[in-house]
Parts: C-alpha cells; sequence; structure tokens
C-alpha cells in the first residue's frame, strides 16, 4: 500500500511539473508574442511618424509641407513672375499661338513621359477631329491635361484649387489633402479645355525653367585645351 502511494504522489507530482512547464511554455509564448505585437506597433508609429514628416502620396509621388507656386502665371506670355525673361520664352509664346501640338510634344518629351513623334500625332489627329465634328479644339485636352498633374506631382506645385484656396475661397468644400488633390485634377483637366494654349504656354516655360532638354542627358562633351606656351629658337 505504502509502494502504491508513494507511485501515485510521485506520478502526481510529474502531472504537476508537467503543468508547470507547459504554464511557463504558454507564459513564454505569451510574453514573445507581446513583444513582437510591440515591435510592429512600433514599427507603424514609425512609419506613420515618416509619412506625417513627408506628407501624403498621390500615386507614388509623395507632397512634401506646403506645395510651391508656378514661375509663372498662366496669362504670362514673356517671362516669370520674376520678370526674369528667357529666350525659350519666345519659342513658347510662338509655339502655343501656331503650333499647340509641337508644343505639347515637347513638353512631353521633356518631362520623359512619352515621345515627341507619338505625341505629336495623336495630338494633331484629335485637334482636325475636334475641329472637324465640333468646330473647336475640343478632344486634344483630354490628352494633355496628364501631363500638368504629372507636372504639378513631380515639383510639388499647386493646382487652380490649391490658389483658390490660398486666396481663401472654397475652404469649407475641402475636407483633406487628398480630397484636395482630387480638385486640382478637375481643375487641370478644366485648365485644358478653357484656356488650352495658355496652359500648354505655362507648362513649357516651367518646364524649360526646371528641366534641361532630354538631348542634353548623357551627351559627352569635347573640351579643347589651348596649345602650351612655345618659344621661338634662333638658327643656327
Amino acid at each position: 500500500m505504502e509502494g502504491a502511494g508513494m507511485a501515485r504522489s510521485k506520478a502526481e507530482e510529474g502531472e504537476k511539473s508537467d503543468e508547470a512547464k507547459a504554464n511557463n511554455g504558454v507564459l513564454k509564448e505569451d510574453a514573445e508574442t507581446e513583444k513582437k505585437e510591440e515591435f510592429v506597433s512600433e514599427d507603424m508609429k514609425k512609419e506613420e511618424r515618416e509619412e506625417e514628416e513627408k506628407g501624403w502620396v498621390a500615386e507614388g509621388v509623395p507632397f512634401v509641407g506646403v506645395r510651391e507656386q508656378w514661375n509663372s502665371s498662366m496669362f504670362d506670355c514673356l517671362g516669370g513672375d520674376d520678370n526674369e525673361f528667357l529666350s525659350s520664352d519666345l519659342e513658347v509664346c510662338l509655339l502655343g499661338a501656331f503650333a499647340p501640338c509641337m508644343l505639347y510634344a515637347s513638353n512631353v518629351e521633356r518631362m520623359r513621359s512619352g515621345g515627341y513623334l507619338g505625341s505629336c500625332t495623336a495630338y494633331a489627329l484629335l485637334y482636325f477631329l475636334g475641329y472637324s465634328f465640333y468646330g473647336s479644339n475640343c478632344l486634344a485636352p483630354c490628352i494633355t491635361y496628364p501631363s500638368r498633374t504629372e507636372i504639378r506631382r513631380q515639383f510639388n506645385l499647386e493646382g487652380s484649387c490649391s490658389a483658390l484656396i490660398r486666396s481663401g475661397c472654397c475652404t469649407s468644400c475641402i475636407e483633406d489633402e487628398e480630397h484636395l488633390e482630387e480638385w486640382d485634377v478637375r481643375c487641370d483637366h478644366a485648365s485644358h479645355f478653357f484656356c488650352h494654349n495658355f496652359t500648354l504656354c505655362q507648362e513649357g516655360r516651367e518646364l524649360r525653367r526646371r528641366l534641361p532638354h532630354p538631348g542634353f542627358y548623357g551627351r559627352s562633351m569635347l573640351v579643347m585645351s589651348p596649345p602650351s606656351n612655345q618659344a621661338m629658337a634662333r638658327g643656327p
């Protein structure tokens, strides 16, 4: 009887030790999961802080802080807001007035978002279709306004709606930055539809002040060095 009691007590002690080990294992697992959750929450907080510092992102392009203003207004024919005249301003003005297809294609090429020939051909086709069926250039803005949106996002420029908000108009209609960007995209389309030539010229002036022509990228330059000083020697 005593032997059986000892065996039972040992078995009970073994079960208790197994339960204690299992409880310790569960506690360790809970502690590890809590640590992992803490690390994940810290990483998420860091990402949120970085996003707040950078600003919100539209199609992979972050907006940082306050948006910049354009170097020239939409109705500036020559020169920018700083009254600085560039020789390219005259080119942009003439192309916008007489050959908008070439100006649009040049802007797209400078942005490296498409080829010159393809953009010019597509614009010219829509231009002639618009005048043939509707009597106005109402179809080309459908393909040109995305370039304005791309310029704004690349250089963090304010849109037409943002300019109205800055002047104090329509502040109650905008909920947040994303909502403001949606309205700016609509304003990009409206600008190209109602003030098409002026809008193309503004974009052309902005790009020529910020980006060199793609033909200058990677072009090797030949530097000519002057010959060294030479002395005339007398003959025998």
